[in-house]
């Protein structure tokens, strides 16, 4: 008998949604303070810029979709609507940093990102 058999799935699922849900603070927190380092300026060329930004917001739509608890389009709307409004307000917060600018076009790769993300989330808790 192995440790995972002993622990049961409700408990296993809270543990996995208070993960979801430290995700979905840290996330942000990285953006906000990691974006404001000047090291930041211009990390990524492009197109990987835009990658890295479908894909961070696609993690973070999954992991308020998930912590959320929300299921089928409840769950969608969560995660993609958290995960659009943390990408509107880090564009928002470049416009004032030295070397930094926001676009509309990164928020436009932040809600394809978290569509996708908050989608793949839903369709797993199923």
């Amino acid at each position: 008998m192995g440790v995972f058999t002993k622990v049961s799935l409700p408990v296993l699922q809270r543990g996995l949604r208070v993960a979801a849900g430290l995700v979905a603070v840290a996330l942000p927190l990285g953006l906000f303070i990691g974006g404001a380092q000047p090291v930041a300026v211009d990390l990524f060329p492009w197109p990987w810029g835009k990658l890295v930004h479908s894909l961070v917001f696609g993690v973070l739509a999954a992991a308020v979709a998930f912590a959320s608890g929300l299921t089928g389009w409840r769950g969608v709307a969560a995660g993609f609507f958290a995960s659009v409004a943390v990408g509107a307000l880090d564009e928002w917060h470049q416009t004032h940093l030295t070397g930094r600018h926001g676009q509309f076009s990164d928020i436009g790769f932040d809600a394809i990102g978290a569509a996708l993300g908050a989608w793949i989330a839903a369709r797993r808790s199923q």
